[in-house]
């Protein structure tokens, strides 16, 4: 019997955060003559395959970037569209989320999203809050430029205040001084659509993670797909910037 690439993965090498970039649903959609919507209603899908693989395997952080600032400057249509399937997509996944063991947390500028789906997601967040086998955060209205000021911002009117001096400022302050303070530093970013790039995702904690590649287009993709990126990952040696002999030491 063939093995399954979940059964080759190495138990103890599992990353503890992955971070995706999920791409590719609006060519998905034109590919097929539909509009780009159709193309976000399939990929619903896709979270959901994929969030019950990374628990399966023992992943416990997966941060999905759900929507950018920059995307406001989007259709006016497939904005609403988004909003409206995001709240039906928390109705319909809170009960197999719980049931899983699965938090939700959020990170972005949550002020500015729509009054309905604010609710809906603290909603869903209070709900799933006792649950501890995975995280599931959804990166909502956020970019990381943002991020990055929201914290320079917090650090000047700290030291405007008393609170701290500019001598205290370091890695640490900083990284305590964002939304995603708390949350550890993706081991593996994974993109799907073939697009190389970040996209002001993450930019000041993914200094040091493995980045992942595919082709696949995200109404595409299952979780073999990200067991598939695992294994690639599990091929990698994380050097932090020694060299290969002080790591095999």
């Amino acid at each position: 019997m063939l093995m399954s690439i979940k059964d080759k993965l190495i138990k103890n090498n599992i990353p503890k955060h992955v971070a995706i970039i999920m791409d590719g649903n609006g060519r998905w959609a034109a590919a097929q003559g539909k509009e780009r919507v159709f193309g976000h209603i399939h990929g619903v899908e896709s979270v959901r395959s994929v969030v019950e693989g990374a628990a399966e395997i023992g992943v416990k952080y997966l941060t999905l970037y759900t929507f950018s600032k920059e995307n406001w400057s989007r259709p006016e249509d497939e904005i609403k569209a988004l909003m409206d399937l995001l709240i039906q997509a928390i109705d319909n996944e809170v009960a197999s989320l719980k049931k899983n063991g699965i938090r939700l947390q959020m990170i972005g500028d949550f002020g500015h999203l729509p009054e309905k789906v604010r609710n809906k997601l603290f909603e869903a967040i209070d709900s799933l809050k006792e649950c501890s086998r995975m995280t599931l955060i959804l990166a909502l209205n956020y970019c990381s430029r943002w991020e990055i000021t929201q914290g320079v911002i917090k650090i000047a009117n700290d030291i405007k205040n008393g609170k701290i001096k500019s001598c205290d400022i370091n890695e640490s302050l900083i990284t305590n001084s964002l939304i995603t303070r708390g949350i550890p530093d993706p081991d593996l970013l994974i993109r799907t659509s073939g697009e190389c790039r970040l996209s002001n995702f993450l930019l000041w904690q993914l200094a040091y993670s493995e980045l992942y590649f595919t082709p696949v287009l995200w109404p595409d993709y299952r979780k073999e797909d990200f067991f598939d990126a695992i294994c690639n990952y599990q091929k990698r040696e994380r050097r932090f910037g020694k060299t290969s002999e002080q790591i095999d030491r």
